[in-house]
């Protein structure tokens, strides 16, 4: 057998140390984020509640469609839908005479006959969006006044965190109850509103309240963690160049935030859908006829011994949403922390 020359054994001990010099510096060049994305990818939790949101999200999208694939009332000949009452399947006492059915996959509800499983996903719609809309809101007010609090100090540092701790001193809970019905007297004047526009104008009031009164923990955490990256080399040769405190704010410091920001939205969603369904349950939320969880939790307890069918659904579709949001919110904190291992 021919041996190899010197020059072939030259070529591929060059070529080895190259090839594996590159795979390191893929490796050791990958950002925080790519880092965090692939240890969430090889969590088995983080996945299984992923996939419980997706579920819910696609429920609340796609519930028109959902109701229709249920046969049609056979009393009716009409496909079920949230807000269609039907009184001829209920008894004199209110309480329905069939249970689940083709036409009824949850059952109806006692009195006014509805069909349960179309509240059930139409009525997981008002927990996302005031979910995600309040998180995301909160999120942009907190790590603006945080950044600027954290960056300038100073009279502004002071102004903020003065208004930081003023919030966080209030009740949330009793001014919220105490404000939605003001907001809503505004807005009626002297006239009588509709169920449809009292419904319309609690929801955009819970979610302007909530995002108002939910921006302050996130501030101070970003507050607290621009104090101390303004002092690193980066941002300072960054000062010394000229350049504007826009860009050092949301070039320079903005980017090495993204796994405390990222954190803080993902547990405050769950935080507010729990809020929405607690404010709907002590009659302050949503009203007839907006299919809402927390008002359905609150309308069935009453009847929960004689027809527990009516409870469960949300009890067990609101339990699900919020653990599977607070453990993804925890796997996300744990894959943006380095020290951690799962």
């Amino acid at each position: 057998m021919p041996e190899p020359s010197a020059t072939a054994l030259s070529e591929a001990s060059d070529e080895k140390p190259s090839t594996t010099l590159q795979h390191q510096e893929k490796r050791t060049g990958r950002s925080p984020g790519q880092v965090a994305w692939d240890r969430l990818k090889k969590d088995k939790v983080a996945i299984i509640c992923a996939s419980i949101i997706v579920f819910f999200i696609l429920v609340a999208i796609l519930a028109p469609l959902l109701t229709a694939l249920q046969s049609a009332d056979p009393t009716t000949g009409l496909k079920a839908d949230a807000t269609r009452t039907n009184t001829d399947i209920v008894d004199i006492n209110g309480l329905p005479m069939q249970g689940t059915s083709a036409a009824h996959w949850m059952g109806v509800e006692p009195r006014l006959g509805r069909d349960l499983f179309a509240r059930w996903a139409y009525g997981a719609r008002p927990s996302l969006v005031i979910g995600f809309v309040a998180a995301a809101a909160s999120t942009m007010i907190g790590v603006t006044l945080g950044l600027l609090a954290g960056y300038l100090g100073g009279v502004v540092d002071r102004v903020i965190s003065w208004v930081i701790d003023f919030f966080l001193s209030l009740p949330i809970l009793i001014l919220i109850i105490a404000i939605v019905p003001i907001v809503q007297k505004g807005f009626a004047g002297t006239g009588d509103l509709t169920n449809e526009e009292t419904s319309d104008i609690r929801f955009w009031t819970l979610i302007v309240v909530l995002f108002i009164f939910g921006w302050m923990g996130l501030a101070r955490l970003v507050r607290g963690e621009v104090k101390s990256l303004r002092e690193r080399e980066f941002v300072q040769a960054a000062r010394a160049i000229g350049v504007p405190t826009r860009q050092i704010l949301f070039r320079e410091i903005l980017p090495n935030l993204v796994g405390p920001i990222i954190v803080s939205a993902s547990i405050a969603v769950p935080a507010y859908i729990v809020y929405e369904a607690t404010l709907s349950y002590l009659g302050v939320g949503l009203v007839e006829p907006t299919a809402s969880w927390g008002r359905t939790i609150s309308d069935a307890q009453s009847l929960f011994s004689i027809y527990p069918l009516w409870l469960w659904p949300p009890v067990i579709g609101l339990s699900l949403l919020v653990l599977a949001l607070s453990l993804l919110g925890d796997s996300i904190r744990d894959a943006f922390d380095p020290s951690s291992r799962r």
